[in-house]
């Protein structure tokens, strides 16, 4: 069966954008915050904003890459699949979805640590990631905006 998605106007590098994924889901399971705000994913480095009462201590921000790592190091499959808007509702927050958005979403599972709908590039298997390295971030307005990069 083929569904018709909405076209994607970027490449992401897949283990980059994937690395997004497990940030995301482990700032949503370590600050209680809703998934980054804005992102901007490249090869080299790349950047993602979250809005926190606070900023993360020293000390959270390396747990932050630790656990990003640990998750990458339990080399995870990164699978897809696709569903109805409505049935994708009962599991993920549909509320970045642009509008005009097909009916049909697809869904991104990082093994058994992240679900999301995305349309973007990944990899088949977090050992395909790299490490994981925060390289710089500063806080303002209520905006944590961090730096990464993978190496």
């Amino acid at each position: 069966m083929e569904f018709q998605l909405n076209e994607h106007n970027k490449q992401e590098y897949p283990p980059m954008h994937t690395a997004e994924h497990i940030l995301n889901q482990t700032m949503v399971r370590m600050f209680g915050c809703e998934r980054s705000k804005n992102t901007h994913i490249e090869r080299k480095k790349s950047k993602a904003d979250y809005l926190l009462p606070n900023p993360p201590t020293d000390e959270e921000v390396k747990a932050i890459e630790a656990k990003v790592n640990e998750v990458i190091g339990r080399h995870l499959p990164v699978l897809e699949e696709f569903m109805p808007m409505k049935e994708a509702a009962e599991i993920v927050d549909l509320s970045k979805l642009p509008e005009n958005v097909s009916e049909t979403l697809r869904i991104v599972r990082v093994g058994d640590y992240d679900v999301c709908a995305c349309i973007g590039s990944h990899v088949e298997n977090t050992s395909e990631i790299g490490h994981f390295e925060i390289i710089s971030h500063d806080f303002a307005d209520g905006r944590w905006r961090v730096r990464f990069k993978l190496r």
